[in-house]
């Protein structure tokens, strides 16, 4: 696999990253776990908040980690990986994921999962995949798994804007109900 640059020009701009936050901050994003393990059987990991479908056929996913991430170098090299969609009970998985240091699994239940790789129990969804390619834009890496099998686990997926974590609501529809109609039955004259 080659890391690859985008090159281009990027129009120059008065957005600082502080207002930039805030606008993009408006909108909801899944919590994702990455996880991997290594030759030693250290289990590694990280938290992404921008995970999602890029193909379907074939079944492709992606997400962005950001340049400084200590994490993804050492997680780059196993080229495989599993995208563990955190349920919605599972902040305190986020925040052990989220911190740097080598305790990140301490008292963290997982199983293993196809690819040798960590799934946390609880999680909503388990995704794994191998790395197909890397693309370095902006800040950012963003990274793209050919994914190898999916497994359905419960709850809802933790929500995270505007610097809170949250959860899913649906809203009920204010579209008027449509009534139906009985049929109309047309008797012939003999």
């Amino acid at each position: 696999m080659e890391i690859s640059q985008v090159n281009g020009e990027v129009a120059v701009s008065d957005i600082t990253p502080a207002f930039y936050r805030q606008i993009l901050g408006k909108l909801p994003t899944g919590v994702t776990a990455i996880t991997g393990i290594n030759d030693d059987d250290e289990k590694l990991g990280l938290v992404v908040g921008t995970f999602q479908s890029l193909s379907l056929e074939p079944p492709l996913v992606m997400f962005c980690v950001d340049k400084s991430s200590s994490s993804w170098p050492r997680l780059r090299k196993l080229q495989k990986f599993t995208a563990n969609i955190l349920a919605d009970d599972q902040i305190g998985i986020c925040r052990s994921l989220s911190r740097k240091g080598p305790q990140k699994f301490e008292g963290l239940p997982c199983s293993t999962g196809p690819l040798g790789t960590p799934h946390l129990d609880g999680a909503t969804a388990y995704i794994d995949c191998t790395v197909t390619a890397e693309v370095v834009v902006g800040d950012h890496y963003m990274v793209v798994g050919a994914v190898t099998n999916m497994e359905e686990g419960s709850g809802d997926a933790l929500l995270f804007r505007g610097g809170k974590f949250g959860q899913y609501q649906p809203i009920e529809s204010t579209a008027p109900a449509q009534t139906e109609t009985a049929p109309v039955v047309v008797k012939s004259a003999s």
